[in-house]
């Protein structure tokens, strides 16, 4: 089952981005390295939404942000790091001092 489309909102005072689905929360965590690169740390997906797509569109409404921005991404975090290499159209928005 995949759940309907929901918008990805930033937090900034807890450094990360966040998607709530039916009253469940998950967010990737990041950390600013500087002005217009941002270091993805960790992503959690809410277990009872798990292996529904959550993870993917979680990601993409990060990557959505980060390109409207001009910013750059470095994902430490393996979630992100796995599906920017599933999706070479994002490696655009990988900071060169990860490459």
């Amino acid at each position: 089952m995949k759940t309907q489309e929901v918008a990805v909102l930033i937090d900034r005072a807890e450094s990360r981005f966040e998607l709530e689905i039916e009253g469940k929360l998950s967010f990737i965590s990041y950390i600013p390295k500087d002005d217009r690169t941002l270091i993805f740390i960790h992503t959690e997906v809410h277990p009872n939404l798990q292996a529904k797509g959550v993870g993917a569109q979680l990601i993409k409404g990060a990557f959505e942000y980060v390109d409207t921005y001009n910013l750059k991404v470095i994902p430490a975090c393996s979630f992100v790091a796995t599906y920017i290499r599933r999706h070479p159209e994002y490696n655009r928005l990988v900071s060169p001092a990860y490459l």
